[in-house]
């Protein structure tokens, strides 16, 4: 014969066995949120430095673009104005055309202006010098050589990079 005492012990002996306590998952359901909460920091860190990563990169990658676009026409150049202000660099390519690259503080840009037209060759620009190595021949003052300096920013990052041409119809 089975007694009670013995019913109740198999039934402790069967809850013991099988399931958590409430207390268990509550306290399993706040380490999983605690951790999915962590992931998803770093998840949305991730994603927006990636993205101040890729509209610098975009910055940069422009104003490289427009540096290599003056030195090549500078190399190539008949003629380079001495005269021109420091955000300025004019010249005169072999199909005599006048081109004049400017810096424009009030809405930082970089513009490249020929006889007809006026285009934006660069935004961002937040700084622009055009120095120029100037010799005298024949009376004439020669610009031998141009350094270029571009500042750009993007989101509070300034970043300058600059570039060096020889004026090769000047090199005799």
């Amino acid at each position: 014969m089975i007694t009670k005492s013995k019913i109740e012990n198999r039934k402790s002996k069967i809850n013991s066995r099988f399931g958590f306590t409430l207390v268990e998952l509550l306290l399993a359901l706040a380490i999983s949120a605690m951790l999915l909460a962590a992931v998803g920091t770093a998840f949305n860190a991730s994603a927006v430095n990636y993205q101040e990563n890729e509209k610098i990169f975009k910055t940069i990658n422009n104003a490289r673009q427009a540096l290599f676009r003056m030195t090549t026409q500078l190399r190539t150049a008949d003629a380079v104005d001495p005269n021109a202000p420091s955000n300025e660099c004019t010249l005169i390519t072999p199909a005599s055309e006048n081109i004049t690259y400017r810096y424009n503080s009030a809405d930082n840009k970089l513009y490249l202006d020929t006889n007809s037209n006026s285009y934006v060759l660069c935004e961002n620009v937040t700084g622009m010098t055009c120095t120029k190595n100037t010799v005298l021949e024949d009376s004439l003052l020669k610009v031998k050589s141009v350094q270029i300096s571009l500042t750009v920013a993007c989101d509070n990052r300034e970043r300058t990079i600059a570039a060096a041409a020889v004026v090769r119809r000047n090199l005799n």
